[in-house]
């Protein structure tokens, strides 16, 4: 008995599969569900007469189909598609379709492909912001995986991204996982046992690298690390190119991670070169030790080829022209929105910047350390009043309690500039005012007082124009049918926008809702709020920078609206890329950078920063992150509103820059310019043009033959639900179905069908068959849980249920289709994948054979494209007595051993085509290549026939 092979035991037949141990046999049920293999010890099997017999695993045979299965045609085709559907093992070059929950693009199969090409894998996928960098790590840990040359892997990412990762794993790759980091870790620690380590224990982990990197952690995850490890964010992981010892401890963990010969490793990061080549080089030579010593910008053709192998790096442009067309994201409409300041808030700018000014220029007679406070404390009230009245007033509230001492020497730019590496904290900058306010003489202080209640007056009032202005613009966003993000920088903010835009548009949008999160809430909680909140048809989400990474925004949010200006460019990026990034099925995203003119900082932002990063977008098709020194250059232009003064007549609003200053911004700007002509060049090199879509398609073809495409999947569930009564309707927007799931409507369903289908709480359930998925509809691809079950009903229902099962295994129809006797046969095929120093793989697929019966009685094979188009579109067209029908299945049952003989070379060719795409994906890993085999399990298993009888 092989892998493969039938037998029989406990009463029932079963499928061998391959055991991984010489102690156990791995039984399967006919009808393919993985999740009931039974695993039984062989001596129990093998001690004839100390055993119950039926516990003996014995030789059997695939149960024929019988006369009593008769039934019609569409039952036949019925019966196919579920067969198809429930593979799980499927005899396709690539394994992982017959797992994920996902539908990817062709593009999103490259690094899958040069993954094949790889042993070990180590591969960068650097390609551009928001096109499915993880989905394209997914299918490469899920590919393995089913190949059985990975049992464990593990994600380390940044700790706010590990929930992300977390869902991403269950929901799109069906892999369960645990999450890692310091807030887990005893739970997890008690759920093992004590002789074994977390890392070892749990197959799949997603840990925050943060915690992993530590010098108390990192010893035990690398004795216990797992086969693959997946990093992302790895830009983070680079050598520091100055003193950063977080970053730097990042980087040792991975180098020696890397250091291992044999382990997978794949990093993904949209900002692979900061502009510095040494930290380049560092992440390349985590691919192989030689890549970093080579000189990127003079590679030899050679060298590029080789270095190509490993990396990949497309933008939005690449794929749009070499491979999916002009629909495959969306497009970003950018504009800008001015507001104007009441004089109320004027006066309150005035003040605050005299303010600012003032005790920035009056420091300069202080040591060192206090100038530097007061500077970051000006630049931190000033971002406040700006903000929003709220801010301000909870920025400059009296302070009742003594608050604790915060060193004067602290570097407090984490309060003021927007880091584009960590979620940046949200809450009122206090330490960097508080350090300030200590240097400060008690008439200052009753400055601070006196703007506190300025602010106090606006907050609330028509005099915030700012507000005002914002209501309009989402008035009109929601007209237009968007549904948009509003981002702002402080909590403060966010809680009064959210209040006061509800009340000010509860008039002319009576229906839209409105819901804020904060840094406040839990990553958690914020999830589930979100997911909640999706389902509003009129919704605008206030948000703070905790939303910008870790959550995806793009399955209920199209528009973005920039309520606080970032001071880096790059978050500002991060923002709108929540929306626009692969899985947005709206055709246009809009985004708007609401500022004011009124306002010097935001012209100094904008001019310096902000359209720089827009014009570099738009020349080259994708984000280039501003240079590292960026906020020593913002630092020194921001000085300059308080140390340069401004022109006669004091109008802040005219401010002028030293003559050094603009020197230092073209520096910047020039550095930004080289480092988008790098991105430019290195796109162009390391965009895989070498792979091209013809290629990737033509295994995605043959996967598809295997295990069924979408249009198959809708086409299985729409006539399955027919056939069961359970009522699928079409929305009113395309492709989109509503199936009634209310309780009356579903109480004669089977239990297996109905403990598949979502809670009702509402009485239809929104799907769609088509991925990415309309917002608000649930995809419905072959490996979800209701098609799975409805699958493996139907197969098992006709496999046990003679008579009366609903996919039919014998059908015999009259129709104008042939012009001579014609015989399809349901076919289930199992192969056996070997390969040098692996376990064997056992491999299955559902063919459909058709022949005539020639005048000597042979049969003439039909070409397959035929056979299935019978199968397809035959329909009766003269009814057929049903003992005329019996007798014409009984003539096939009976006849069935000779075909068996017949079919035996068609397998065997098959075999063949299977063995030479494996080693086509793999062409170019000699080992993997060299020695693999595929086998063919005779006989197939005869799952129904149809016979196709001539009208004339």
């Amino acid at each position: 008995m092989k892998p493969g092979s039938i037998v029989r035991c406990r009463n029932r037949e079963w499928v061998l599969l391959p055991s991984d141990s010489d102690e156990t046999h791995l039984l399967r049920p006919l009808t393919g569900a993985l999740d009931d293999v039974t695993a039984i010890h062989r001596r129990l099997s093998e001690l004839i007469g100390y055993t119950l017999a039926e516990e003996q695993i014995r030789p059997a045979t695939f149960p024929l189909p019988t006369v009593d299965d008769l039934s019609d045609a569409a039952g036949a085709h019925l019966l196919w598609q579920a067969a198809r559907l429930t593979l799980r093992d499927g005899a396709a070059p690539f394994r992982s379709l017959s797992r994920v929950s996902i539908r990817p693009r062709i593009y999103q199969f490259v690094p899958l492909l040069m993954a094949l090409r790889l042993d070990p894998v180590r591969l960068l996928i650097a390609d551009d912001v928001g096109v499915g960098k993880t989905i394209e790590a997914l299918l490469v840990a899920r590919e393995l995986l089913d190949r059985g040359e990975i049992r464990r892997i593990c994600v380390l990412c940044p700790p706010y991204l590990c929930d992300q990762w977390h869902r991403e794993l269950e929901q799109k790759a069906n892999i369960e996982a645990v999450v890692i980091r310091s807030g887990t870790i005893g739970q997890l620690e008690r759920r093992k046992p004590s002789t074994e380590s977390i890392y070892r224990y749990y197959p799949v982990q997603v840990a925050s690298i943060d915690f992993v990197k530590s010098d108390r952690n990192k010893h035990l995850f690398l004795l216990d690390c797992p086969d693959l490890v997946i990093v992302d964010e790895a830009h983070g992981a680079a050598a520091a190119a100055e003193p950063n010892q977080s970053q730097q401890q990042r980087n040792r963990l991975l180098g020696e991670l890397a250091a291992k010969q044999d382990r997978h490793l794949i990093m993904l990061t949209a900002t692979p070169h900061s502009g510095i080549a040494a930290a380049f080089r560092s992440l390349l030579a985590l691919l192989r030790p030689q890549f970093g010593d080579w000189d990127i910008a003079a590679l030899r053709e050679e060298q590029r080829i080789e270095l190509a192998r490993h990396f990949v790096q497309r933008t939005r442009a690449d794929i749009k022209r070499d491979w999916e067309g002009a629909e495959c994201f969306p497009e970003r409409e950018s504009a800008d929105e001015p507001y104007r300041l009441s004089p109320a808030y004027r006066d309150l700018f005035d003040k605050t910047y005299a303010f600012c000014s003032e005790i920035v220029r009056s420091g300069r007679e202080l040591e060192q350390r206090q100038r530097r406070v007061r500077y970051w404390g000006a630049l931190a009230l000033l971002r406040c009043v700006m903000s929003s009245p709220a801010a301000a007033v909870a920025a400059l509230k009296k302070r009742r309690d003594a608050l604790p001492t915060v060193e004067e020497d602290t570097d407090f730019r984490q309060f003021i500039y927007e880091s584009a590496e960590d979620q940046t904290d949200d809450e009122q900058p206090m330490p960097p005012l508080e350090a300030a306010e200590r240097t400060l003489p008690e008439s200052e202080r009753r400055r601070l007082r006196e703007l506190a209640k300025l602010a106090g007056k606006i907050e609330g009032s028509p005099d915030d124009l700012k507000l005002g202005r914002c209501a309009e613009l989402v008035s009109d966003l929601l007209r237009q049918g968007f549904h948009p993000i509003i981002w702002c920088r402080y909590i403060a903010t966010a809680t009064s926008v959210a209040e006061d835009l509800q009340r000010v548009l509860r008039s002319a949008h009576p229906d839209a809702r409105i819901l804020c999160i904060t840094g406040r809430d839990p990553d958690d909680v914020r999830r589930a709020k979100i997911e909640d909140f999706a389902k509003e048809s009129v919704r605008i989400l206030v948000a703070t920078d905790c939303l910008s990474e870790g959550i995806n925004l793009q399955e209920a949010f199209n528009a973005v609206l920039h309520y606080d200006l970032p001071w880096n460019p790059n978050r500002l990026e991060q923002r709108e890329g929540r929306v626009d990034r692969y899985g947005q099925t709206s055709r246009v995203v809009r985004a708007l950078r609401f500022f004011s003119p009124d306002n010097p900082v935001d012209g100094v932002v904008i001019d310096v920063l902000l359209d720089k990063a827009r014009e570099i977008h738009k020349a080259l098709g994708t984000h280039v992150p501003v240079p590292e020194e960026s906020e020593s250059v913002t630092q020194a232009v921001l000085q300059a509103l308080f140390l340069r003064g401004s022109r006669p007549g004091g109008d802040v609003r005219q401010l002028e820059l030293g003559l050094d200053i603009p020197m230092q911004v073209t520096a910047l700007h020039a550095r930004w310019a080289d480092d988008a002509e790098r991105e430019r060049v290195s796109r162009t090199r390391f965009a895989q043009r070498a792979l091209k879509p013809g290629d990737v398609r033509q295994e995605l073809e043959a996967t598809d033959a295997v295990l069924g495409d979408p249009d198959a999947v809708r086409t299985f569930v729409l006539d399955a639900a027919q056939r069961l009564g359970i009522s699928v309707t079409a929305d009113k927007r395309p492709d989109v179905f509503r199936i009634v799931i209310s309780e009356t409507a579903t109480v004669a369903l089977p239990e297996a069908i109905r403990f598949a289908l979502p809670p009702s709480r509402d009485a239809h359930w929104l799907v769609s068959f088509d991925s990415p998925t309309p917002q608000g509809a649930e995809y419905l691809g072959r490996n979800h849980r209701f098609v799975g079950a409805l699958a493996r009903y139907l197969l098992e229902e006709a496999l046990t249920r003679s008579g009366a099962a609903v996919a039919a295994r014998c059908g015999v129809i009259r129709t104008r289709s042939v012009g001579r006797l014609t015989s399809l046969l349901l076919l289930r095929a199992r192969y056996l994948l070997e390969q040098p120093s692996q376990a064997p793989l056992l491999s299955e697929e559902v063919l459909v054979g058709a022949f005539e019966r020639a005048k000597d009685g042979a049969p003439a094979w039909l070409p397959d494209g035929k056979a299935l188009s019978l199968l397809a579109d035959a329909k009766p067209d003269v009814n057929v007595p049903m003992s005329e029908k019996q007798q014409l299945v009984e003539t096939m049952l009976a006849d069935w051993p000779a075909l068996e003989a017949a079919l035996r070379d068609r397998v065997e060719t098959r075999a063949a085509d299977l063995e030479k795409s494996h080693k086509r994906v793999r062409q170019t890993v000699a080992l993997k290549v060299r020695g693999l085999t595929v086998t063919p399990q005779h006989p197939p298993d005869l799952l129904g026939l149809l016979v196709l009888q001539p009208t004339v």
